[in-house]
C-alpha cells in the first residue's frame, strides 16, 4: 500500500508583477503557477485547493472566524523512510457477552496494589446522641425569649 506525506501551504493572496502581464487576474495566475511549479520541483503533487475556517483572537476576549485559502500537496514516501514504517497496529476486536454487549477490558496497571494506610488510628468525633451525663445540662434557646415583667436582664432566671 502506498504511503504519502502531505503539505499544506497558503494560497497566494495577490499577484506577482511581471513583464507583459497587465491584468490582476494574469498576475494572480502567475503567482499561483510559480508556487505550483516550485512545489512540483521538490516532488510535491498538487491535490486541491481548500477554503477553511480559522478562529483567531480579536481584542482581549473576543474571537473571529477568518476563512483561509490553502493548497494541498502530497508526495510518495519511500519504503525505507521512517515515517512510512509508523503504521498503526491493528486493534483487536472487542469481545461481547451473550447479549451482544461489549465486555470491558481491564486497564493495565501496577501488579502490587495495596490499600492506603489509615489517616488516624482512632476517630475522636463528638457523640451523635446525648448521654445521661449531658441530660442535666441546660441547652441554650435557639430563639430569644421576651423578658419577663420587671426583669431588665432579658432572662427569667436570677
Amino acid at each position: 500500500m502506498a504511503r504519502y506525506e502531505y503539505k499544506v501551504v497558503p494560497a497566494p493572496a495577490k499577484g506577482t508583477k511581471a513583464k507583459g502581464i497587465k491584468t490582476p487576474e494574469g498576475r494572480f495566475a502567475l503567482s499561483l503557477e510559480e508556487l505550483l511549479n516550485l512545489q512540483a520541483a521538490e516532488g510535491w503533487e498538487y491535490q486541491r485547493a481548500e477554503l477553511l475556517p480559522s478562529e483567531e483572537k480579536s481584542g482581549l476576549t473576543g474571537s473571529t472566524t477568518n476563512w483561509r485559502n490553502v493548497l494541498i500537496f502530497r508526495r510518495l514516501l519511500d519504503a525505507d523512510d521512517e515515517r512510512a514504517v509508523l503504521v498503526a497496529q491493528p486493534l483487536e476486536a472487542p469481545k461481547h457477552d451473550a447479549d451482544g454487549i461489549p465486555i470491558a477490558r481491564p486497564i493495565p496497571g501496577p501488579e502490587d496494589t495495596r490499600a492506603p494506610a489509615p489517616i488516624a488510628e482512632e476517630v475522636n468525633d463528638p457523640p451523635l446522641n446525648r448521654t445521661e451525663s449531658d441530660a442535666g445540662a441546660r441547652t441554650p434557646p435557639l430563639v430569644a425569649q421576651p423578658p419577663v415583667q420587671g426583669d431588665k436582664g432579658g432572662s427569667s432566671e436570677s
